[in-house]
């Protein structure tokens, strides 16, 4: 039963204006920081952006549904160019450098001004882990051309990025059917 009653008076507010375009950290240690960006995505494809997607984790072998979907479907620019997980790595050396490539062609996605919007998926873990600079990536999101919106995504994103950011939201976990032992499940986690 719900003991909370409706709101009858707006929520007080700023005075509003708009920007030519937005940061956005989807971060925390619950499920849906990409697919929340991804939805992100959707939205901006039907505005007509040009929309570049680069995951610093999945590789090119993962065959996720949102990679097809977007790259097949919606015209979007999809690089997954990550090396997995890094539990899986055989040579978390090579995963460094490739994560080095991964940051190479963002920084010139987001610097070309061709794209409304784009992605940097998973950036907080080679963020975390040195392999990429958090003040590099900090320095090209705010230097980026005036139209070009950014989504990162990851866990434990640094203060840095969530200084930088106009809007965070925390996905916290609460309960997960991985912690059950299910696996993850195509349709729904990838």
């Amino acid at each position: 039963m719900a003991t909370e009653v409706p709101p009858k008076k707006t929520p007080e507010q700023k005075e509003r204006r708009r920007v030519p375009s937005l940061v956005l950290v989807h971060t925390g240690n619950g499920k849906g920081k990409s697919s929340s960006a991804f939805g992100v995505v959707i939205r901006s494809v039907a505005r007509s952006w040009n929309v570049a997607v680069i995951q610093f984790l999945k590789s090119g072998n993962w065959n996720t549904g949102e990679e097809r979907v977007c790259r097949e479907k919606l015209g979007v620019d999809w690089w997954a160019i990550g090396e997995g997980f890094s539990w899986e790595s055989e040579d978390l050396s090579k995963d460094e450098a490739v994560a080095q490539v991964a940051w190479a062609h963002a920084k010139n996605c987001i610097s070309s001004g061709e794209y409304q919007l784009v992605v940097l998926d998973e950036v907080t873990y080679p963020a975390n882990w040195g392999w990429i600079s958090k003040e590099e990536l900090v320095s090209e999101v705010i230097g980026r051309p005036k139209q070009t919106n950014i989504v990162i995504t990851g866990r434990d994103a640094p203060a840095e990025f969530v200084e930088i950011a106009d809007t965070v939201t925390e996905m916290r976990n609460v309960k997960h059917a991985y912690e059950r032992g299910i696996v993850a499940k195509k349709g729904i986690d990838y």
